[in-house]
């Protein structure tokens, strides 16, 4: 049985934010889209962080309850970010998923540009579909 690549399964269409993005407007956007994440991005569509609803969280309460919108996405954005490859496994993406806290990774080029993102949804769902229709998947 052939190994399940990134490649072959992760979401081709996604955000991807700016650093300078208020934090309230990328939240929306998160929401617009049922995204529990996105990639930062800088002008050349490089990977440089990674907000989650979680961030955003925090400062849109704020935001609300000052009525004060000052924060940026750089300022909430994490920097060390966990990836993956397009090339990895299905399997190796699901171990350190297991492991790790992070639900989404962006699959990024050797050039650090974001190509996709990978969820555990889907990692677990690909699974699951290969193991019950081992002939079809």
């Amino acid at each position: 049985m052939d190994p399940i690549k990134i490649s072959d399964c992760m979401l081709r269409q996604f955000i991807s934010l700016s650093p300078e993005m208020d934090v309230v407007d990328a939240a929306t956007l998160l929401i617009k889209y049922k995204s529990i994440g996105a990639p930062v991005v800088n002008d050349g569509g490089c990977l440089i962080g990674w907000v989650s609803e979680q961030d955003c969280l925090a400062v849109v309460s704020q935001d609300m309850y000052f009525s004060d919108r000052q924060r940026s996405v750089e300022d909430i954005m994490s920097t060390e970010v966990m990836t993956a490859k397009p090339n990895d496994t299905i399997l190796d993406v699901a171990e350190r998923m297991s492991k790790e806290k992070p639900k989404s990774y962006p699959v990024i080029s050797d050039e650090c540009h974001v190509l996709g993102v990978v969820t555990r949804h889907i990692v677990l769902k690909k699974m699951c579909e290969r193991i019950n229709n081992p002939q079809t998947a």
